[in-house]
């Protein structure tokens, strides 16, 4: 008789369970003691400054427990409330500081552990945090909507420019998209390596690789399932048609979440000054993506309606990311974020690159690599008017 596969399945995980419970209970009497100090590490990851008050949530990024037992502003003794218990690891706290900062005010915060090891926190410019109100959401969903959906939408106006284009025009505009995609996957990857290291206790870069892979897979998952949805679907497949556009508002959705959560968080600790040459920089940096949505659809043409669903797949993911960046400051999700908006474009470049070649080769024509170069020049140029 055979045993059905599920039956052996939970009988091997239980035999795991069993053995890994058993060393647990009986294995770590079994283990020499660590030799040496404790290993206590902090990270802070959230600052926030009102009145007379410095509060900080720091999580135990080491091995051992630490508990928190005075604290210094500028060498100066202050008191605090929070951290009474030893704080296990991966566990946080909130330490909430009595000091009567000053505006703009650069200030290092020193905290002494139960074993009399000091560890540090630079605050670069004490500015006061935006409280988390319904007047702070709504600027988060205006700025989302200022750096995603309009410069997104106004990209998109190229499209009556492009359905000018003939024959191997079209190549070099999605080889031009295929140049914006690249650029922007870099950019993430960039971002999100910076970001990962501020969270190297749950995996640092690793997480942006897993939002990737992640991502891909998902992706790769919907495009099969628009292929094989109809078969009209099938007949009309082809690298510049509805179905690509929407791959790429999706790749470039996702990349846009992650950088309205970052420009969220910086919002909200007051490390982003958001002004109308900045906004405006982001819309010109921005703009090219929606030339890369339309460039597809170029030979093709379809309703309004569909234009402004790709415009918000792509673009109003930022609105999102913004609320979120501005409630939570959490790095490992921006760089997971990141990672993801890698994954997607990572798969729609997979797409279009076959349909870029030569016929009957595996080469590409210089005017098509000319348009990968200009898109990634295009992208490289606007994104200097939204440095922060």
């Amino acid at each position: 008789m055979r045993v059905p596969l599920w039956v052996l399945g939970v009988a091997v995980t239980a035999v795991i369970g069993l053995v890994l419970g058993l060393l647990a209970v009986f294995g770590a009497g079994t283990l020499p003691e660590r030799a040496g100090p404790p290993i206590e590490e902090l990270a802070v990851e959230r600052t926030v400054l009102s009145p007379g008050v410095i509060e900080l949530t720091v999580r135990n990024i080491g091995s051992d427990p630490v508990q928190v037992s005075q604290v210094f502003v500028n060498d100066a003794y202050v008191g605090f409330t929070g951290g009474g218990e030893p704080l296990q690891r991966l566990s946080t706290t909130t330490l909430a500081l009595d000091y009567p900062w000053s505006d703009g005010t650069p200030y290092i915060v020193s905290m002494l552990t139960s074993t009399g090891l000091v560890i540090e926190h630079e605050i670069a410019a004490a500015v006061i945090t935006p409280p988390a109100d319904a007047d702070f959401f709504g600027r988060m969903v205006l700025i989302g909507t200022y750096i995603g959906i309009i410069p997104v939408l106004l990209g998109m106006l190229f499209l009556p420019v492009l359905r000018q284009a003939r024959g191997r025009s079209v190549k070099i505009l999605l080889a031009l998209s295929v140049g914006v995609l690249a650029f922007l996957a870099v950019d993430a990857i960039i971002e999100g390596a910076e970001l990962a290291a501020s969270g190297a206790v749950f995996g640092g870069v690793l997480l942006v690789v897993l939002g990737a892979g992640f991502a891909y897979l998902v992706l790769m998952g919907v495009d099969r399932w628009l292929r094989s949805r109809t078969a009209a679907a099938r007949r009309h497949d082809a690298a510049g048609g509805m179905r690509l556009a929407l791959l790429i508002a999706i790749g470039i959705g996702l990349h846009n979440m992650a950088e309205g959560l970052v420009i969220g968080s910086a919002y909200a600790v007051g490390e982003l000054a958001l002004g109308a040459a900045l906004i405006i920089g982001f819309v010109i940096n921005n703009v090219t993506e929606g030339v890369a949505i339309v460039a597809p659809l170029a030979d093709r043409r379809p309703g309004w309606l569909a234009l402004l669903g790709l415009g918000l797949v792509a673009g109003a993911p930022a609105i999102l990311g913004a609320v979120i960046g501005g409630a939570v400051n959490n790095p490992a999700l921006a760089a997971v974020l990141f990672g993801l908006g890698v994954g997607a474009i990572a798969q729609v470049v997979v797409q279009i690159l076959p349909s870029l070649r030569e016929p009957g080769t595996r080469t590409f024509d210089a005017r098509v690599v000319g348009g990968f170069a200009l898109g990634v020049l295009l992208m490289y140029a606007t994104s200097l008017f939204s440095a922060a």
